[in-house]
């Protein structure tokens, strides 16, 4: 949970401290799969992974992690995806090899006996009725022959070519599985990370795209009052909320415990402002409850951060700006907007401007 009294750009860095420090601590070797899970288990987007961790000896071993990494992030286990795929893909290519190697065989020699044919054709005066008819006999097997290998041939290349085709859709599964976030099926902090990054690789998305940063406001509270589970349903809600008010050129993602990010392909700032803003309202305007007893959960909102890309130098400079922008609805007093602006404001000249689309 985001807290009003820390410094947004030093919150990152810090949980990225304690992690390495926890892991260190408990002689923890660094290996993506173990910071996954010491991520997901200090952040408390994970409260169950958590437990299991606690729940360890004083030392876990690799085999420890490993399980908690397959009981949880089992469909992100990339490297056993990719190796069997690979060891499926060697294989069927072998087959592939193997049968062409047997056609050409075949044909070789269907080439060899329409050779001896001809050259036995050559001199008509040892050429009998009974040698012709011979000769037919022979040309008629190899050539049914030749043609029926090739059917096969065919027909074999068919169910290689659909067996290898089956292994690339194992792999787009696995890739889609890999960015998406398990408990809303938006996309997850990967995939966030790859689409911000691309921005900057692009000229006219820099000049026109932007990033909105979206944190549930007292989200500790709500899981204090009403427990986790109830949380979670809250984040499923809001996912479902923030996909459906935004548009096909937004890319919507959960990137962490309760924070959320939205990239807008071209928008100019007053648009950003007022998409952000719609994202506002629609989740104020949402009555959160127990649909079986009826009992609310009292008014879930969110507070929003925003900026353009043309306002920053990259993608990490972004992400910070827009969280700064984020971190100023915190504490100005959550439920509202702020776009980040690098133009100097008015009245102090300062370097950085900040507007706030939305008071209580």
């Amino acid at each position: 949970m985001m807290h009003a009294t820390t410094a947004p750009q030093g919150r990152s860095q810090d949980m990225l401290t304690m992690i390495v420090t926890t892991m260190r601590q408990l002689g923890v070797t660094g290996l993506p799969r173990n910071y996954e899970i010491f991520y997901e288990a200090l952040t408390g987007s994970n409260q169950a992974l958590a437990l299991d961790l606690v729940s360890l000896s004083k030392r876990p071993t690799q085999s420890e992690l490993d399980e908690l990494s397959l009981k949880y992030f089992g469909q992100n286990h990339g490297q056993t995806v990719v190796e069997q795929a690979r060891a499926a893909i060697a294989h069927e290519l072998e087959d592939i090899a193997r049968i062409l190697r047997t056609e050409r065989t075949s044909l070789e020699r269907y080439s060899e006996i329409l050779s001896e044919t001809s050259s036995g054709l050559a001199n008509p005066r040892l050429v009998t009725r009974e040698i012709l008819e011979k000769i037919a006999t022979v040309m008629s097997v190899a050539t049914e022959t030749t043609i029926d290998n090739g059917r096969q041939l065919a027909e074999t290349l068919g169910e290689k070519s659909q067996e290898l085709e089956n292994v690339k859709s194992k792999l787009e599964e696995y890739k889609k599985l890999a960015d998406t976030d398990g408990l809303t099926q938006l996309c997850n902090r990967r995939a966030f990370d790859k689409a911000l990054a691309r921005i900057y690789e692009d000229p006219k998305k820099v000049m026109f795209g932007s990033l909105i940063l979206a944190d549930i406001d007292h989200f500790k509270d709500i899981n204090d009052r009403h427990g986790h589970p109830t949380g979670d349903k809250i984040i499923q809600a809001i996912a479902s909320i923030l996909q459906h008010a935004t548009r096909g050129n937004t890319f919507v993602a959960r990137t962490g415990g309760e924070e959320f990010a939205v990239i807008i392909d071209a928008a100019n700032p007053e648009a950003v402002a007022g998409i952000a803003e719609r994202l506002r309202a629609a989740v104020a305007q949402t009555p959160f409850g127990n649909a079986q007893t009826g009992a609310g959960f009292g008014p879930i909102t969110i507070s929003l951060g925003t900026c353009m890309a043309s306002d920053a130098s990259s993608a990490e400079d972004l992400y910070s700006k827009a969280d700064s922008a984020l971190y100023k609805s915190k504490v100005g007093g959550r439920n509202r907007v702020t776009h980040y602006s690098s133009q100097p404001e008015p009245v102090s000249g300062g370097s950085k401007g900040w507007m706030l689309y939305k008071t209580e």
